[in-house]
Order: structure tokens, then sequence, then C-alpha cells
């Protein structure tokens, strides 16, 4: 027993050592009893808590406080950012940039402004350089900033990448692509914590944050000569609404539109045309919604669409431009007007409803120029 109460002292003395070279974690030492053999043995109950994990992503890194991005291992995660970004200067998606370094050949990074990749990175390098003053989070975050203006389309659009092929190369709203990129820009030149961009850029920022508007204006959807809301991708020449892969149909998305509508809300001050958008695509948000169903996930993991008198609202993640009907598609990309009617792959791996306009219906209720 003797050996393991000096191990446990070991192992006591390490974590405390740990503790305090990781900020992120909190060391407690419980005393407990325990008896063996009609002995007392005291032993020590080591629990770490933070909310950091050894898997944490940009988004965990980003809720850390500056001390802990001073500390060896917040520096290491961001180090490990800098080992991803590729020569065009974004990062990829679905990967945690931040854990481990990249040891693979920079040929096989794939950088993308999809599912958020790129602009957390971003944040953090920003929070980062500001905390530490180490001028490698510096380059790197301006050399990715100007990847996405050099990207930025002359009409104000961007693609889903910075070497887009196929459906890529549309103005991609789509899992909030466009919007993630105008809200980088906009916090580039209006927050204090990136004072550390010259105000030549700041300014190139505000430039292309205000094209992208004009843009997003121009794409937004008119039916019988109503505005309405906006497709997930857009044509990057002529702005009509476009497919994307083969169940992802030209319609009018009720997912993309509430991050759309959201942002130009926030707008101080809107213009008319500003205005008139938003106060559209609220309209269409409440005309849209859908009650009286919920989906519900059967005991071997199926959707279905059930009837349900207390439901909260939803709004369908595809609706048909000219008849407004929420609209369906498997991989065959054939058009059903059921959830049911679609294959179980595509019908359980994918999100076909959701309540994102919920969300721009509190807003507008808050908004200060309505």
């Amino acid at each position: 027993m003797a050996t393991l109460v000096e191990r446990t002292k070991q192992l006591t003395q390490q974590l405390h050592k740990r503790s305090r070279e990781e900020p992120a974690l909190t060391l407690h030492v419980q005393p407990m009893k325990h008896s063996i053999m009609n002995q007392s043995l005291c032993v020590a109950v080591i629990l770490f808590s933070g909310n950091l994990t050894t898997t944490a992503g940009t988004r965990d890194c980003l809720k850390q406080t500056d001390k802990w991005l001073t500390s060896p291992v917040g520096r290491q995660h961001v180090d490990n950012v800098l080992t991803y970004q590729d020569d065009d200067g974004s990062w990829p998606k679905n990967v945690d940039t931040t854990s481990h370094p990249f040891r693979g050949q920079g040929t096989e990074l794939k950088g993308t402004f999809d599912n958020g990749a790129t602009v957390n990175e971003l944040r953090l390098l920003a929070r980062a350089y500001t905390a530490t003053q180490q001028q490698r989070y510096k380059v790197s975050f301006l050399k990715g900033l100007h990847c996405i203006l050099d990207t930025q389309y002359w009409n104000g659009g961007w693609p889903q990448a910075p070497h887009p092929s196929g459906y890529q190369k549309h103005i991609t709203f789509n899992d909030g692509t466009m919007i993630g990129l105008m809200q980088i820009l906009r916090e580039v030149f209006s927050q204090k914590q990136y004072a550390f961009v010259n105000k030549t850029l700041r300014n190139r920022c505000q430039k292309a944050f205000e094209l992208a508007i004009k843009c997003v204006l121009a794409c937004q959807i008119k039916v019988n000569g109503k505005l309405t809301a906006w497709c997930a991708q857009h044509d990057h020449k002529t702005l009509v609404p476009r497919g994307a892969r083969s169940y992802e149909h030209p319609s009018i998305s009720g997912s993309e539109s509430a991050g759309i509508t959201r942002l130009l809300m926030s707008i101080e001050q809107p213009s008319e045309s500003i205005q008139e958008s938003v106060r559209s695509a609220v309209q269409w948000f409440q005309e849209s919604q859908i009650t009286g169903i919920r989906v519900k996930k059967t005991s071997d993991g199926d959707k279905q669409v059930i009837p349900t008198a207390h439901g909260e609202p939803l709004w369908a993640r595809f609706y048909e431009i000219d008849t407004n009907r929420p609209i369906f598609s498997g991989r065959d990309g054939i058009i059903r007007y059921e959830l049911s009617k679609i294959e179980p792959e595509r019908r359980n791996g994918y999100s076909w409803y959701g309540n994102a306009g919920q969300r721009v219906l509190d807003e507008w209720q808050e908004c200060a120029w309505r």
C-alpha cells in the first residue's frame, strides 16, 4: 500500500504542476477514506475541470481568456492553427485546426470559406496577436484577410472557396458562408481588437462590406413583383438562384435567408433599400412559417413529420420559388412535396426543417429602426 500512496503523491504533484502551466485546467484534490484489510488509506481523488478539451476547436479556444492565450498551452493551440493555412491564406473545413499541428504535405491543404472555415481561425489569430504580440499571428491573419478580400467578386459576392469549381463558383450563402465573411470584415473595420490592422486595409474591408450589401440586395428573389428572401446560392454573374448538389434546387431558403435578414437588420442607420429588403424578408418569414407539425425520430432513426397541436413554428429548408411550397429531394434530383417521399439516406441525413426563422421574427420585434 505504501507504493500506492507514494504513486498517488507523485501523480498529485505532477498534476498540480500541470494545472499551474495550463490555466484552462482547474485541479481539485479531495481526500476520501477507503478501508482495505481494516486499514485506512487516504487516497487523492484528482479531478480536472475546464472548458477546453484536447479536441477543442477554434470556437472553444475563442471562449478562453487572454491569459490562456498567452500560456504555453494556448500558444501551442494557436501555433497549430498556423500549420493548416494553405498558400492562398484560407483553412480547410470540418477539421480541428487547434489540437495538433498539420503533418501532411502543404499541397494537401484545400482551404475554403464553407462551414465557418477561415473566419474563426482569423478571429482566434487576431485575439492571440493582441494578447501576445507574436508577429507570426499577425502575418497569418493578414494573409487570410487578403485572401477574403482578393476572392470577392466584382459584384460583391463570394464563392464557396478561393479556387472554386462547379457549383462552388456560385455566390454562396449556404451554411452562412457569405454572411460569415461579411461579419469578419465588419469586425475588422469597426472593432478595437483589430486596431493592429492599418487604416488603409480597414477602409478596404469597409468598402468590401458595403459592396457585399449591394450584392445581397440585388440577389433577393422577387416573385410577382414582390420581394421575398434568398436562395442558398446565386449565379456569380447573373445573380439568379442556382442549385448545388442534386438535392439542392434553385429555391427560397428558409435557413440561409435567416442569417442574411438578421445581418441586414443589424445595420445601424440603414438605407431605405435595406429597410425595404428586411421588411419584405420578415413578411416572407411570417407568411412561410409552418405550424401544426413536428419532426420526430423513430426508434430506428427515421425522421417522420407528424401532426401536433403544440409544436413551435418551423420553416422548410427549401421553398419552391413560384408556389412557396416546401420542397424535398433525394439524390435522384426529383422534387417532391413530402419528406416521406424521398429515400431514407437523404431524409435522415439532411436538415429539411428548422426554426431559424423564429430568431428573425424575435429580433425584428427588438429592431431599433423598425
